[in-house]
């Protein structure tokens, strides 16, 4: 069941018609000249403990397959994590507390992810992000988020089977709240462990993200977030593959 757009979303020439090919379309994307700038110079700076590291330094692309049922969406790419190492959520400690709590739940073959050849392998899950490339400070302009909606909207077009959606923070939630819901629907207060029924049948499900400022604050613990994932498999289980 692929989820219902509501939004009108503009998309880029030629759009693409497979997962790997909007992948692609995403790594080779320059829509916005300050983070291509910015993740540039990320690569050419880099920072004293990887200096030997070659840096991936463009966008980001999605991961996972076309026939997942989860949809994992968070916010954007790390300088010094997605943007060093070229794999969402890799490389940073917001990558840490995710694959683990996939791997705790049966969505990743392993807890962790420190590289594209780690031998990460997600099952039944499909992970995105707002931006794909890494905002100066971790703030993205409103266009910059309006240039990429774009790749996100055509990926739930695309991504036909999906049930459980979860959104790591605000932003995810604020953004991809318009893309699934009824119009004129009035979107609910984000807050840790929202779960919305969707006109699609779909779950979304709201969790604050991993990041250090909310995890080494206790703003979100292991445990809160353990639960946004039992629930994810525990809907799944409930609908069953159709």
């Amino acid at each position: 069941m692929a989820a219902v757009l509501f939004e009108s979303v503009t998309y880029p020439p030629q759009d693409p018609p497979t997962i790997e090919e909007l992948h692609q379309s995403i790594c080779e994307c320059k829509r916005c000249p300050r983070l291509v700038a910015w993740a540039q110079e990320v690569a050419r700076t880099k920072v004293a403990r990887f200096k030997d590291v070659d840096y991936w330094g463009k966008p980001v692309p999605s991961l996972g397959r076309a026939d997942a049922r989860l949809l994992v969406v968070g916010l954007a790419p790390a300088a010094h994590g997605g943007t060093r190492t070229g794999r969402v959520f890799t490389g940073d400690r917001s990558g840490d507390w995710l694959y683990r709590a996939l791997h705790r739940f049966g969505f990743a073959n392993q807890a962790h992810s420190v590289h594209r050849s780690d031998g990460l392998k997600l099952a039944d899950c499909y992970i995105t992000a707002v931006l794909h490339c890494a905002p100066p400070l971790n703030r993205p302009q409103p266009h910059e988020i309006a240039n990429c909606k774009p790749y996100l909207a055509r990926e739930l077009e695309l991504l036909a089977q999906v049930r459980v959606i979860v959104a790591l923070g605000k932003i995810a939630f604020d953004n991809i709240w318009p893309l699934v819901a009824e119009p004129r629907e009035k979107r609910p207060r984000f807050q840790h462990e929202l779960e919305v029924e969707l006109c699609s049948g779909q779950a979304l499900i709201a969790s604050y993200h991993p990041s250090q400022q909310n995890t080494f604050t206790g703003k979100l613990t292991e445990s809160m977030f353990d639960r946004i994932f039992a629930r994810a498999r525990q809907r799944l289980e409930e609908c069953g593959r159709t």
